[in-house]
Formats: structure tokens, C-alpha cells, sequence
């Protein structure tokens, strides 16, 4: 069964009424009510705990790591960042959410600045699904419509993705690269763009199969990590030194 953690910094539902509304016990823990029931053995973690709840036992005992943070990135510890980066490199898969565009771990990831234009204006989405056969696509038809999210538009400054699954359109004109993987060392990584914290998106059962399916695509393969460095011949070497 494959593990996973779902982090969260929940801040917003603790701090604002409105956010708490939508989001009574945390994002973290809706997310981790429907990975759950999809069969995933899921935990969740959280800024405030001792090491953000991510522990090198915890992130040893997790295959995918399901990322939302928005207005305490910088908080993250970089002692932590450097522990998830060095186990996405080891296969361990990666999640990030709306806002975590801008986490620490998925700038150093990526490489560039991740940054977008936004706007908060409760417009609707759309979502194309741009590779139907992908199976972070499986299950869902030629789009999702969002009735409101928060716009991110392009252009948005990362590498080219391995696969552009989902294509957002909003209400405003604007576009964005809304679902696209990646792959760094062994480990794979879905960044999927809805999740506005005001708005119920975790709720709908289109966004949350994207999640599942997302989640099972950035499961390790069970293999033993790659040796680098010095290696011997495997067979015999004919020397032409000197001749």
C-alpha cells in the first residue's frame, strides 16, 4: 500500500473565520479524508510541529509527500527542504498543490523563480485535459469546470514539464499550465494547480480523482537506489597504454 503524508502549514484555517468555514479541521485533513478512503494509507503533518512533522523517519516512511503551503514558505526550515529534496532524489514522489508553487522545496526542485501572475476574483475555471491517456487523467472527461478559483496565469516560470496533462482557462481570459509533471533523480512530481484555500475545491470529486490518480503516478517504483562514483570493470580490459 502506499504510503503517504500530506503536509500542510495550516495557518489560514486557524487565523481566518472565513477560511476556517470552508475548511473546518484543515486542508490537510480533507485531503488525507479522500486518499484515505481511495485506499492510500495516508498521515498528515504541519508547520507548527516539531520539525514541520517531517522527520527523517516520517519522510523514510513515506512514498508520496502531498504538498500545500501559501503565506509561510519561508518558515519551512531549509534543514527539512534539504531532506525532502534528497529523498525525491532517492524516488520518493512529490505532490504540490496550488500555492506550493512558491514552496522552497519546489523552487529548488525546478530551478527558477516559479513565479505567475494572479488574480482573486472567485472566476470559474475550466480545465482541458490536454493528454487523455496520462493516467493522472484517468477517470476524468475532456474538462473540470470550477465555478471559482483563484487565477494564476501564464506566464509561469518553470521548466518544461515532462507531460502537460491539464491546461486552465479562466473566466478573465487568462490561461495557465495547470497540471504537468516532472521527474528529478528517481522521483516523479505532479504540480496541479486548483486549490484555492476561500474556495471548496478539495470537495470536488473530479479534483480530488486527479489528486488520487496523481498521487498513485508519483508512487516509487521499488528498486534499489543507484551507486555513483568509482566502479570496476565488469569485464576484462584490453590496455593500449604504451603499445
Amino acid at each position: 500500500m502506499t504510503r503517504v503524508t500530506v503536509w500542510n502549514e495550516y495557518r489560514h484555517e486557524r487565523q481566518e473565520e472565513r477560511i476556517r468555514q470552508v475548511y473546518p479541521n484543515g486542508i490537510h485533513v480533507q485531503l488525507a479524508s479522500f486518499l484515505s478512503a481511495a485506499g492510500l494509507d495516508t498521515r498528515t503533518a504541519t508547520l507548527d510541529e516539531p520539525e514541520h512533522g517531517l522527520t527523517e523517519e516520517v519522510l523514510n516512511n513515506t512514498d508520496v509527500l502531498v504538498w500545500w503551503g501559501h503565506v509561510a514558505h519561508q518558515e519551512v526550515s531549509d534543514e527539512v527542504v534539504n531532506r525532502i529534496h534528497k529523498r525525491v532524489l532517492e524516488g520518493m514522489g512529490l505532490v504540490v498543490l496550488h500555492s506550493g508553487h512558491m514552496s522552497k522545496i519546489f523552487i529548488k526542485l525546478m530551478g527558477t523563480s516559479c513565479d505567475l501572475k494572479w488574480r482573486e476574483a472567485g472566476e470559474k475555471e475550466r480545465l482541458w485535459v490536454m493528454e487523455p491517456s496520462h493516467p493522472i487523467a484517468a477517470g476524468i472527461g475532456e474538462y473540470i469546470d470550477l465555478e471559482q478559483e483563484e487565477m494564476y496565469g501564464a506566464h509561469f516560470d518553470v521548466p518544461a514539464p515532462e507531460s502537460l496533462i491539464f491546461v486552465g482557462w479562466f473566466e478573465g481570459g487568462n490561461v495557465f499550465p495547470s497540471g504537468s509533471t516532472y521527474r528529478r533523480g528517481s522521483g516523479n512530481i505532479f504540480y496541479f494547480q486548483p486549490g484555492h484555500e476561500s474556495y471548496p475545491t478539495y470537495y470536488n470529486k473530479e479534483i480530488q480523482q486527479v489528486i488520487i490518480n496523481g498521487v498513485n503516478w508519483c508512487a516509487p517504483v521499488k528498486r534499489d537506489v543507484p551507486v555513483y562514483g568509482h566502479s570496476e570493470a565488469l569485464e576484462p580490459i584490453r590496455s593500449t597504454v604504451g603499445v
